[in-house]
Parts: structure tokens; C-alpha cells; sequence
């Protein structure tokens, strides 16, 4: 990880000189947790996963200039990693209206090595997109509610909504499971 003054230089450098390779540090430091982040949402898919996460990583680097410095380097990249996960689901979305006729398949999902993990799997699938974003982004990447919603652009009272409805239902149907 880097420390912000580390953090500070490299973007100087990216934004002042164009420079790649201080990208490059940038991208290292910051690639697992995007990813990560993308895992969760995409239910496993890894290739998926690593294509959305290449495409943030691209409209960071084209838009470093932009890079205001309001909020931390990390979450304006959550706050991209979020955008380009949405743009991902409309075209899923528009794919499916304009060909009724093709098969379109679930997200797949990898299972996990335990048994555990699978069944958190399974249960992640039951949440809606914005409530699997906002448990990704609370329980898995551990940033608090409002990071959460600079990278969401919902306001701190929907965030907690969706989280206590995720927590409910995602309780609820490990509860039925551990009955089975």
C-alpha cells in the first residue's frame, strides 16, 4: 500500500508529465482491490472482473487530470469502478431487449473451496445490484457508509437502507440453507 505522500507524487507525476510508469505504481497498488470489488459484483467471473477493471483503470488514466483531489485517489477509483460496472449492466440490459430470442445467460459464478463460500455465493446472487455493490463496498473492501456513498452517489440514508435490507435478506436465506 502507499502512503498518501507517495499517493500525492505519483499522481503529480501522472498528471504534470504524463508520466506511465507513475501510473503504473498507481495501477499495482490499487489493481487487487478493484478487482475485488468487481469479483463481488460479477457473482466470480473473473475474466469479466478483469476486463471491467482494465477499463477503469483506462478511464483513470485518461481523466488524471481531472483528478480533483476532493476525495482520496481510492475513492474517486471505487466511484469509476462503480460507473463502469453500471455502463457494463445497461448494455447487458440493452443486449437482452434488442435480441428476445438469444439465450442470454446468468452471470456465471465460481464456486468457492468451501462449502461456506458457496453458499454466501449463492446468496450474493439474491441480492439486487445495488445492494451486492453496497456489501461488497462495506463488508468485503471495508470502507465506511459515507465513502460508500461519494462512490455510489446515493445519499448516506440509502446506503444504510440497502445495507440492512442485504443483511436481512442475505440472513434469511443462510438461515434457510443451514436447515436444508
Amino acid at each position: 500500500m502507499l502512503t498518501r505522500v507517495e499517493e500525492i507524487k505519483l499522481l503529480a507525476q501522472c498528471a504534470l508529465a504524463d508520466n506511465r510508469v507513475a501510473f503504473g505504481r498507481l495501477v499495482e497498488a490499487y489493481r487487487t482491490d478493484i478487482t475485488r470489488f468487481f469479483l463481488n459484483l460479477t457473482l466470480g467471473d473473473h475474466a469479466l472482473s478483469d476486463d471491467l477493471a482494465q477499463e477503469t483503470f483506462i478511464k483513470a488514466y485518461l481523466n488524471i487530470r481531472g483528478f480533483k483531489g476532493l476525495s482520496k485517489f481510492r475513492t474517486w477509483l471505487y466511484r469509476i469502478a462503480y460507473n463502469e460496472y453500471y455502463i457494463w449492466l445497461r448494455k447487458k440490459h440493452e443486449e437482452r431487449l434488442d435480441d428476445d430470442n438469444r439465450e442470454i445467460c446468468d452471470i456465471p459464478t465460481t464456486h468457492l473451496d468451501n462449502e461456506a463460500g458457496i453458499d454466501v455465493r449463492a446468496a450474493m446472487q439474491s441480492l439486487t445490484d445495488r445492494q451486492r455493490a453496497v456489501v461488497a463496498l462495506f463488508y468485503i473492501d471495508d470502507l465506511p457508509i459515507n465513502k460508500i456513498a461519494q462512490i455510489t452517489g446515493m445519499p448516506v440514508g440509502t446506503v444504510k437502507s440497502h445495507l440492512s435490507r442485504a443483511k436481512a435478506k442475505l440472513a434469511q436465506i443462510l438461515k434457510t440453507d443451514e436447515t436444508l
